[in-house]
């Protein structure tokens, strides 16, 4: 799979299960495919669109959850 829409953020337990919900909404919202894997230094969430993983972004910043371009 394509990683280019990838942002890795560094949460775990309900803050990992809330960016999950987020990025399940954001991707229904949008009609496209989303999926979450395991990085060096935190976890991965990808996105197939741009545009998504900007609103993700902002939902991480909102919540204070740094993300990093993966």
């Amino acid at each position: 799979m394509v990683k280019t829409n990838c942002l890795i953020v560094r949460a775990y337990g309900r803050q990992l299960d809330l960016l999950r919900a987020e990025a399940s909404h954001i991707a229904r919202r949008s009609k496209i495919d989303w999926w979450i894997e395991q990085a060096d230094k935190g976890t991965r969430f990808c996105f197939e669109d741009a545009e998504a993983k900007k609103s993700f972004a902002s939902i991480c910043e909102n919540f204070a959850i740094p993300c990093l371009e993966a």
